[in-house]
């Protein structure tokens, strides 16, 4: 198959927050693809890391570095001449940015402004895709799906932080971008899993930690509802769309409608409980989770869901993955790679999920997994 049109083959790519973990599945993916991966990150913030886990460090080139320092971007930008451009560095926890506020604030929205002023200097073509997250819509808890146009906001300060950035990216895009060979879009995706992700205050996480300990899995917050996704289905998306903007031709796309923001979220059927997924979780590696609401915890959305019809209707794009197989695909990563020591280990068993993962999207006939329309 040719994914994304060979897009990704032999062009330079600058990945911020490649250290972490969406970034080190993108870096996996776009290292098949044939692409010169560069990175821009600080250290892995967990041990053990996937990127550690894949020996990218080896693989990439990588290159440590703070985003909130606007030298840090503009020289990681220049020194790659990048044609691909994926921002992911964030601070990317609800709970740790209410202890770390300023900072989150300073990441995430300033970190954002760095590198879109550093791209302005590029004279190439480049597509840039900045991630964000659906926490970045006013959320009014209410049961159908947010929208692109729909009003941002944030109650907590990563989801203001984001939503800030949106703003950020916005303005950028329509003041300095309009004409110009560096062309922007945002994206907003759903809550992902997939194996590798170590975070804490995680429930993926949690769960594997406390599986992996015999000890029953805490939930702080079993009735909240979110858009459980894998990491690929975004990821697939992010790919898609910057192949798109690169050349338009490929999904027979009017540029000015892709140079914006997209959804890229789960089917209905995905948005699921916390108690649901530990549930689902429990079916493929057997355990007990203990409920562990805490009345006086930091304020969590209750109710997140996100339409994909933008996303659907212009780059024919959708997921792939039903949530019974993104919990199997997930907890099958985790438990495969118990007895895993060498890199090439979890760079083949990751390289495979790939694969399937393309060659379901390719089963149903989405134009990324076949090279677009022409």
């Amino acid at each position: 198959m040719t994914l994304f049109g060979s897009a990704f083959n032999g062009k330079r790519v600058l990945v911020t927050g490649h250290t972490g973990f969406k970034g080190s599945w993108l870096c996996e993916w776009l290292l098949a693809l044939g692409a010169e991966v560069t990175g821009l990150s600080l250290p892995p913030g967990t041990t053990p890391s996937l990127f550690t886990q894949l020996g990218l460090a080896g693989r990439v080139r990588h290159l440590v570095g703070d985003i909130q320092d606007p030298i840090v971007a503009d020289r990681a930008v220049q020194e790659t001449q990048p044609e691909f451009v994926f921002h992911l560095a964030a601070q990317a926890l609800v709970r740790e940015s209410y202890l770390r506020a300023r900072e989150t604030f300073n990441v995430n929205a300033m970190g954002t402004l760095h590198l879109l002023e550093a791209l302005r200097s590029l004279s190439n073509p480049c597509s840039a895709v900045f991630i964000t997250t659906d926490k970045c819509y006013e959320n009014r808890e209410w049961i159908h799906g947010y929208r692109e146009e729909d009003p941002l906001g944030g109650r907590d300060p990563y989801s203001a932080s984001k939503a800030a950035a949106e703003l950020v990216i916005a303005s950028y895009r329509q003041s300095f971008f309009h004409n110009h060979p560096v062309k922007i879009a945002s994206v907003r995706a759903g809550n992902v899993i997939g194996g590798g992700d170590w975070a804490k205050d995680r429930i993926v996480p949690d769960c594997i930690r406390a599986l992996q300990q015999n000890h029953p899995i805490p939930v702080r917050n079993r009735r909240a509802t979110r858009p459980w996704q894998h990491v690929l289905e975004p990821l697939g998306g992010y790919l898609w769309l910057a192949a798109l903007l690169a050349n338009p031709a490929l999904g027979q796309c009017d540029p000015s409608r892709i140079v914006s923001a997209f959804n890229f979220g789960p089917i209905r059927e995905s948005n699921r409980s916390v108690e649901q997924l530990v549930t689902e979780i429990l079916k493929h590696w057997p355990g007990r989770w203990e409920d562990k609401t805490d009345p006086s915890a930091f304020h969590e959305a209750g109710l997140l869901h996100l339409s994909t019809d933008k996303a659907h209707a212009l780059l024919g794009w959708q997921p792939v993955w039903r949530f019974p197989e993104t919990i199997e695909k997930t907890v099958s990563w985790y438990s495969t790679t118990r007895s895993f020591a060498d890199p090439r280990d979890y760079q083949l068993l990751t390289q495979r999920q790939i694969n399937d993962y393309a060659a379901a999207a390719g089963r149903l006939g989405l134009p990324w997994s076949y090279g677009g329309s022409n």
